[in-house]
C-alpha cells in the first residue's frame, strides 16, 4: 500500500477491480499497457483478467520475474508472491494462447522463472503454489495440449524452475519428450530432485535440455554412489552455474572398491567433469566423506568458487590447509563447514582461511564445530575483517550466555550483519550435557532461562543501535519451503525405506538361526 505508483498504474489498478470492463478492454487497451495490467491484476489477484491478458499477449516475450519485480510504475516486490491462484491463470493463459493460434500470436518465451517462495505468503488469498506444485501444473498443461489437433505453429519456450520427485516424474518426462507436436516446449532453468532412482535421474538430465540447465539440486532421497555422479556429470552441462548433490554422493561403488586406486580414479574423473563447467560458481557436497580428497576435487576447477557447502565431510588437516591457501578462498561470497571441530583441530589453517575469504564473504555457517567459550576471543578476532558477512549461523556450540553476549558485542561492529543464529546457551541445559546434541536433547532446555538470555542479547545489539540484526535460534532448522510441500511423499518414501530396512534384517536373523 505504501509502494510508489504511477498515475498510469492507478488508471490499470481500478480497470482491473472491475473484471468485466477489463475482460471487454483488452482488445482496445495499447500494447505497451499490458506489462502494467498483468502487475496490477497480480497485486489484486484477479485471475480472469491475468488469464485473459496472457491469452492475448502482444509481445514476442512473457518475463515473469521482471513483470512482478518493481518497476518506475509501481515499485513494490511482488516475486515472493508465489499466489497459487495467480500462478495457476498465468499457466492457463499460456494454454489460451497457443488455442487460439493464428497469425495473431507473437509469443516466443514464456519465461516462469524468478518467482521465490517464501514461509509468509502476502497475497490476499494467503494460499501458495510451491515449486513442485507448478512444475506438475505446468507438465500437466502440456501433456493436455499435445492431444489437442493444433495447427502447427511454432512452440513457445517456456522457461521454468523444475522440482521433480516420484509423484510428478511421468507427467514431466512426457512434457520434456513429446511424441508428437508439444505448442509448448518445456526448457529447463533449474532443477531439484528428489526420491527418484538414478536411472530416472539421468534419464530426466538427459532430456531437461542440458544445454539451458543453470542449477542441479539432487536432494535427500536420491541414492548415489560416485559412479553414478561421473555418469550424470558426463551429460554434459556447460551452463551449469550451481551443483548441490545429496548425502554420500561420492561413495565408492561396490564394484570399485576392489580394485587398487579405483576410488581416487573416480574422484579424478568427477573432478575432470567438473572442470568442463566453466560457469560453474556454487558446490554443495555436504554429508559426503572426502577425507584428504578435498584437493583432488576441487583444484580442477576453471573458475573460482563463490558458494561452497563442506559441512560434515570429515575434513583433515591437509583438507583444510588447502582450503585456507586455494584460488577458490579469496572468492567465496557463501562458505559452510558445520560439523568440523574447527578451532581445536586447525585452528590456525581456519583463521588464515577466514583472513582470506574477508574481504568476499556474506554467509558463514559453523553449526556443531565443537566452538566453546575459549574459542570466543579468537573467533572475535577471526570475524572482526569480514566486512562483507551478512549472516552467520553457529547453532549448535557449547557456548555459555557470558561467552555470547561478548560475541554479540564485537558482530555489532559488523556493518553488513543482517542475521544471527545463535544457540541456545549452555546455561539453559542440564550440567554436563553432551555435545553434540541429537533433536532430543536438544529440545529439552529451560524455555525461561533461554528467553531471558535471548533478551540480553537483543539488548547489546540494541544499546549498539543494531536493530537491523535479526537474531535467532531454529532449534528445528530454517524454513524449507521444498520440504514443505512434499512432505506427505517423503513420508510414504520414508516409511517404505524403513519397511525394506525391517524386512533385510528379518532376512538375516532367519539367515542367522
Amino acid at each position: 500500500a505504501g509502494a510508489m505508483r504511477s498515475l498510469r498504474f492507478i488508471a490499470a489498478g481500478a480497470l482491473v477491480s472491475c473484471p468485466q470492463l477489463a475482460l471487454h478492454s483488452l482488445d482496445s487497451v495499447a500494447h505497451n499497457l499490458y506489462p502494467l495490467l498483468f502487475k496490477a491484476s497480480y497485486l489484486l489477484e484477479q485471475a480472469q483478467v491475468i488469464r485473459a491478458v496472457l491469452a492475448r499477449w502482444p509481445a514476442e516475450e512473457f518475463r515473469l520475474g521482471a513483470l512482478l519485480g518493481p518497476s518506475s510504475d509501481h515499485a513494490e516486490d511482488l516475486r515472493d508472491r508465489a499466489c497459487r491462484a495467480c500462478l495457476e491463470a498465468c499457466v492457463r493463459g499460456l494454454a489460451d494462447h497457443v488455442l487460439r493460434g493464428g497469425r495473431r500470436r507473437r509469443l516466443r518465451v514464456a519465461d516462469l522463472t524468478g518467482v521465490r517462495d517464501v514461509q509468509v505468503q502476502r497475497c490476499p488469498c494467503g494460499r501458495p503454489l510451491g515449486k513442485w506444485g507448478r512444475t506438475r501444473l505446468l507438465a500437466e498443461t502440456c501433456c493436455a495440449l499435445q492431444a489437442e489437433p493444433l495447427e502447427a505453429a511454432r512452440p513457445v519456450h517456456v522457461l521454468a524452475d523444475l522440482f521433480v520427485t516420484e509423484g510428478n516424474f511421468e507427467a514431466v518426462v512426457q512434457a520434456l519428450r513429446p511424441a508428437g507436436q508439444a505448442p509448448l516446449r518445456v526448457r529447463c532453468a533449474s532443477l531439484r530432485a528428489d526420491s527418484l532412482s538414478p536411472r530416472q535421474l539421468l534419464q530426466l538430465l538427459r532430456l531437461a535440455g542440458p544445454g539451458t540447465l543453470r542449477k542441479l539440486a539432487v536432494v535427500h532421497n536420491v541414492r548415489l554412489h560416485a559412479g553414478h555422479v561421473r555418469d550424470l556429470l558426463r551429460v554434459g552441462l556447460p551452463q551449469l552455474a550451481s551443483l548441490t548433490l545429496p548425502t554420500k554422493a561420492f561413495d565408492t561403488p561396490p564394484a570399485c572398491a576392489s580394485t587398487p586406486g579405483g576410488e581416487d580414479a573416480l574422484l579424478a574423473a568427477i573432478a575432470g567433469e567438473l572442470s568442463q563447467m566453466s560457469q560453474l560458481t556454487e558446490l554443495g557436497v555436504a554429508f559426503s566423506r572426502l577425507t584428504g580428497k578435498v584437493q583432488t576435487l576441487l583444484s580442477p576447477l576453471r573458475t573460482p568458487l563463490r558458494a561452497l557447502d563442506l559441512a560434515n565431510c570429515a575434513l583433515n588437516h591437509a583438507d583444510m590447509a588447502f582450503l585456507a591457501d586455494c584460488v577458490h578462498t579469496a572468492h567465496l561470497e557463501v562458505l559452510d563447514l558445520s560439523g568440523h571441530n574447527l578451532a581445536s583441530l586447525y585452528p590456525a589453517t581456519f583463521f588464515r582461511l577466514l583472513g582470506r575469504a574477508a574481504q568476499t564473504l556474506r554467509v558463514l555457517t559453523l553449526e556443531e564445530c565443537g566452538l566453546t567459550d575459549g574459542h570466543v576471543s579468537m573467533m572475535v578476532l577471526g570475524l572482526s575483517p569480514c566486512h562483507q558477512l551478512r549472516e552467520l549461523k553457529f547453532l549448535g556450540n557449547p557456548l555459555s550466555a557470558r561467552a555470547l553476549r561478548r560475541l554479540f558485542t564485537a558482530l555489532c561492529e559488523l556493518p553488513q550483519l543482517r542475521c544471527v543464529e545463535f544457540p541456545v546457551p549452555k546455561d539453559c541445559y542440564p550440567e554436563g550435557a553432551p555435545y553434540p546434541q541429537d533433536e532430543l536433547a536438544m529440545s529439552k532446555f529451560d524455555q525461561q532461562k533461554y528467553d531471558a538470555i535471548a533478551q540480553e542479547l537483543r539488548a547489546v545489539l540494541l544499546r549498539a543501535d543494531r536493530e537491523d540484526i535479526q537474531v535467532s535460534t531454529p532449534v528445528f532448522g530454517s524454513f524449507d519451503p521444498d520440504i514443505q510441500e512434499t512432505s506427505n511423499e517423503l513420508g510414504a518414501f520414508l516409511l517404505q525405506a524403513f519397511k525394506t530396512a525391517l524386512e533385510n534384517f528379518s532376512r538375516a536373523l532367519r539367515q542367522v538361526e
